[in-house]
């Protein structure tokens, strides 16, 4: 006989949850199936009730460029006179390292004063390593710059490290500025959160188009854009840091008597160097993500270069130009995280040498390399005779590929095509727009609360109210088959690298690799062996989006509470049923995260596989900068900023509810 009592009836009267989504669901299929009839409106958006956000935003461009004035200035002067004040030190940096201290313009120029050569920088490079990181760092970042050199890639390189070197500084202070206002402002915070969350993921070519009308075609447009690209992190870190600067520090810096900008600048500014550096590391990696769609808007460099290359569909010559960014990147990175935690020791005299040896051998490395420059040219300019090139090579072996074994790549690629994803397009295309934002208000509501239903259900109806529904059914059936393809290759191999750690080695160096290579050129060998279409679109996002299905996969599993494993093994359970019933459980919440970070991969890649005849809202993006349509552009943008918010929002929720069901955090 079952007790009856006042807590055995609400689990009795509990409405399940599976029951909830059962009749959510049967309700969309119930009006995907029935409802063109009698309700046409939820399926096509009224003509009517569209808002034009589009043509607004065009005519607010054009008003800021032809009336907006503030003061003796109007707009278009103001922006003009920024580009103008970030060319001065982009030129100063630009001589220093690449062309030289010039005089006159164009064709006129004469050079008076050589660059620095390259025995000097990568002298400079690592004496930096070694002052930060010993001598291993020393070695691994003058390896880098000497592979950009052999490999014939220093001048782009040069041309890309001065934007890198003008832009980092000023997205860090920029950064640094906003994120202690947030800190000191809760209503600043409040207002800033949302622009930090379009920043991040509206896709950079949708503000491509107003930046060029505001600031112009060339490298200080180019820095605009990525201080906008990569400033977010920055922020958002230095405002983490200073909430976790521990309460003893600020009370003691009360009892000394700080006042409240000392407190700021001399305690809680240093003691989170740590965290900020961790922000400067993120503003670096973002600015060499940038280099390849900054050069669409005249940067130059190796961005340009990679993108000459898939223009021409020169496999060989985009990869070595693409491998000489990951090398770049990789001294940056290795670089900023050695300061990061680096502990300065105490100098060993009085003198000037001896407080600063390293600023000395560095002024005298670079003096001695100029004048050995001025007397044996190959030590100022690498010769070309000596340069070494692998594109043919890699060229050969795409071409090989296409040679034989054309009949079996079109053979998958058309099953794939006509069993997959022409179904799924269509009936995600075919779906109402109004059951599926009731729908997501659903799961809002489910995984979150009415906040986040409002949420998710208002930025759904925007993306059909704006007419941008049918291309975002597009970018999201692309994004969804990608991410499902992700995630089985990427689960599968984060458990095998976490079970084995001689797998996690070499598969650890791979996905840093490609976490670093630039996203075209992923483009090319998919265009040159599937040629255009979805895809290929489908083949180039999952290649970028897999490295966080398996970082985040790898990360969960080691994360695994040891002592719950060991306990596992005293019960007896076998070494598959620990990986599925302990260590699988326990790491979902990981799993789900790197799920939405698949997404996001997925959507950034998305708005660049335009490029390859897709019709999504990419393409959208895309025609309208070829265009110079800025409203077009930033709708389309927003649209898939909003199905990044969207998804992320509830994978979030997801995750939360999932660790609260573990009993990791409170519900």
């Amino acid at each position: 006989m079952t007790p009856a009592g006042p807590s055995a009836r609400p689990a009795a009267r509990r409405f399940p949850a599976w029951l909830g989504w059962a009749i959510a669901l049967g309700l969309l299929a119930l009006l995907w199936l029935f409802g063109s009839g009698a309700f046409p409106w939820a399926f096509d958006y009224p003509k009517a009730l569209r808002i034009p956000a589009a043509r607004w935003i065009t005519a607010f461009t054009k008003w800021l460029l032809n009336e907006a004035t503030f003061g003796l200035f109007t707009f278009s002067e103001f922006t003009r006179f920024i580009a103008a004040m970030l060319d001065v030190p982009y030129r100063f940096v630009l001589s220093l390292i690449s062309t030289g201290f010039l005089r006159g313009e164009g064709s006129q120029a004469v050079q008076i004063l050589p660059p620095l050569s390259w025995v000097a920088l990568i002298g400079s490079g690592a004496l930096l390593g070694r002052y930060a990181g010993g001598w291993r760092l020393a070695a691994l970042v003058a390896g880098c710059l000497a592979f950009v050199l052999v490999f014939g890639q220093w001048q782009s390189a040069m041309v890309t490290l001065a934007s890198i070197l003008v832009a980092v500084p000023l997205g860090v202070a920029g950064g640094l500025l906003l994120g202690v206002l947030a800190f000191r402002h809760p209503w600043f915070e409040r207002a800033i959160r949302p622009v930090l969350d379009l920043m991040q993921t509206i896709p950079v070519f949708a503000y491509l188009v107003p930046i060029l009308i505001l600031f112009g075609f060339g490298p200080t447009a180019a820095v605009v854009a990525t201080l906008i690209y990569a400033m977010p992190p920055m922020t958002r870190i230095t405002e983490l840091a200073l909430r976790r600067v521990p309460s003893e520090l600020t009370d003691l810096g009360h009892m000394v008597g700080c006042t409240r900008r000392q407190m700021m600048w001399r305690v809680m500014i240093p003691s989170s160097k740590d965290a900020l550096m961790v922000g400067v590391n993120q503003v670096i990696m973002l600015s060499l993500n940038m280099v390849i769609i900054a050069s669409m808007i005249g940067a130059g460099g190796l961005g340009f270069d990679v993108l000459a290359a898939l223009r021409r569909l020169d496999f060989g010559a985009g990869l070595e130009a693409g491998f000489a960014i990951v090398a770049l990147a990789v001294a940056l990175d290795r670089l900023s995280q050695a300061f990061a935690h680096l502990r300065p020791e105490p100098a060993a005299g009085t003198g000037l040498a001896a407080r600063h040896p390293y600023l000395i051998s560095g002024l005298a490395l670079i003096l001695g390399a100029g004048i050995a420059g001025a007397a044996v040219p190959a030590l100022q300019t690498w010769p070309e005779a000596l340069e070494l090139s692998t594109g043919t090579f890699w060229s050969s072996v795409v071409e090989w590929i296409n040679v034989n074994f054309f009949d079996t790549i079109e053979a998958v690629k058309n099953a794939v095509l006509l069993n997959l994803l022409v179904p799924f397009k269509r009936f995600l295309g075919g779906l109402p727009w109004a059951g599926v934002t009731a729908l997501l208000a659903w799961a809002g509501w489910r995984l979150g609360g009415w906040r986040l239903a409002a949420l998710v259900a208002a930025l759904a109806f925007l993306i059909a109210a704006t007419d941008q529904w049918e291309k975002a059914a597009i970018t999201v059936y692309l994004c969804g088959i990608s991410t499902l393809f992700a995630m089985l290759i990427g689960i599968p191999l984060g458990i095998l690298s976490a079970e084995r750690e001689g797998v996690w080695t070499p598969v650890r160096v791979i996905i840093d690799t490609l976490q670093t290579l630039p996203s075209f050129v992923y483009l090319m060998p998919a265009v040159m062996l599937f040629r255009v279409g979805d895809f290929t679109a489908m083949i180039a996002v999952v290649a970028y989006a897999l490295v966080p299905a398996v970082r985040y996969t790898v990360l969960g599993l080691k994360g695994v509470d040891p002592r719950l494993i060991e306990a596992g093994q005293a019960m007896g359970c076998t070494r598959g049923q620990i990986l599925r019933r302990i260590k699988l459980r326990l790491a979902l919440p990981e799993i789900l995260l790197g799920l939405n970070q698949t997404v996001m991969f997925a959507l950034s890649m998305l708005v660049i596989t335009a490029l390859v005849g897709t019709r999504d809202l990419g393409q959208e993006v895309y025609i309208a900068l070829t265009k110079a349509d800025p409203g077009r552009g930033i709708v389309a943008g927003l649209a898939v900023a909003f199905i990044a918010i969207i998804t992320d929002r509830l994978i979030s929720a997801s995750a939360r509810a999932a660790r609260a069901r573990l009993g990791l955090e409170a519900a």
